[in-house]
């Protein structure tokens, strides 16, 4: 089985961005909000919007897709709290209603409604109901204000309220921002790619394993620039007094495949233990063309893992499908109760 961990609704149905456009036209114009939260989507047109991806999985031999709302919609510098939460109560409904009537192509990860300056805490009661709905994780924004980090560290107790319930859930989340309101930062090109990087240094820099040891972080698109620089963090480490990074994070902290060509993944595989490695594609994501030097797609990412010669038969397990059952347990239980029990590793 292959379980793609990193998945957006990028092909949502047109009325979801009519009713974001008209939820943001009120907060300056109180007769432009929309009426309620009943969108009018039907089944047939949930269906028919995700076959765009259901067409990828089969062409490239994908099983699963673990599936969130498009991160870039998460918008959480854009409103007030009233509207970020009925914002992400709407958009993970969507989700939950497409892992429902597909359960063997998607499961279901929630965004959740954050607010720059505003406690994390106030995040609890979406993550229970997502729990409740089957969810399997959480997408976790290390900086709602859109480019700008202005909320706490990671490893600032602020945070920990959010820690304590994953923990109590057993749910990972995935470090994923939103949109870039700083135009210093191409919300796909930089401001993703810096916050994977600047999460996995604020969590170097601090000992929140120490104190949440069951916490699970996937860092998406390959880690950012993490592996690439991997002896300057093992340096940092050391000049910081603290443990190698295998005993510090790597028991906690997860990269996927989100890497858009061969000596990317290559280098990943090497450089990083095979155990931290998840498969992702981003499908259907940042970069949808065509690549002209490979005749495919840069973000058919199996494609590059089932090229990298290092790797054996138990190694492509793992990436493909045994570690995502490990990080996702509540994934993991629901595919044993469907009959697909995991592979030892």
């Amino acid at each position: 089985m292959i379980i793609d961990i990193h998945g957006h609704y990028t092909t949502e149905p047109a009325v979801m961005h009519a009713f974001r456009d008209k939820q943001l036209a009120g907060l300056t114009d109180a007769m432009r909000r929309p009426q309620g939260s009943e969108l009018g989507i039907s089944d047939e047109e949930i269906v028919k919007s995700v076959q765009p991806q259901i067409k990828f999985q089969k062409e490239r031999g994908s099983d699963l897709t673990i599936f969130s709302p498009r991160a870039a919609g998460m918008g959480h510098h854009v409103g007030t709290e009233a509207i970020g939460q009925e914002w992400s109560r709407l958009s993970n409904d969507m989700i939950h209603r497409v892992c429902t009537l597909l359960p063997e192509n998607f499961a279901a990860v929630g965004q959740l409604p954050q607010v720059p300056g505003v406690s994390p805490r106030n995040c609890i009661g979406e993550m229970e109901r997502l729990a409740d709905l089957g969810f399997v994780g959480v997408n976790l924004n290390p900086d709602p204000s859109g480019g700008y980090w202005t909320d706490p560290p990671l490893t600032d107790r602020y945070w920990y309220p959010v820690y304590e319930k994953l923990v109590e859930l057993r749910m990972p989340a995935m470090i994923h921002v939103t949109g870039s309101c700083n135009p210093a930062f191409h919300h796909t090109g930089a401001h993703y790619i810096n916050a994977d990087t600047t999460a996995f240094m604020q969590l170097l820099q601090g000992n929140l394993f120490g104190d949440f040891p069951d916490l699970k972080f996937v860092i998406p698109h390959g880690g950012g620039a993490v592996p690439y620089h991997w002896g300057r963090y093992r340096g940092l480490a050391m000049m910081l007094k603290k443990p190698s990074l295998a005993r510090h994070l790597m028991n906690n902290v997860f990269f996927d495949t989100c890497v858009y060509h061969l000596p990317g993944i290559e280098l990943l595989t090497t450089v990083i233990s095979v155990e931290n490695i998840l498969f992702g594609s981003e499908m259907l994501g940042a970069v949808r063309d065509i690549d002209p030097e490979t005749g495919h797609h840069f973000d058919d990412t199996r494609r590059y893992v089932d090229q990298v010669s290092r790797l054996n038969e138990d190694d492509r397990y793992k990436i493909f499908e045994g570690n995502a059952r490990k990080v996702y347990p509540r994934l993991d239980q629901q595919l044993a109760a469907r009959g697909k029990p995991a592979r030892p590793i």
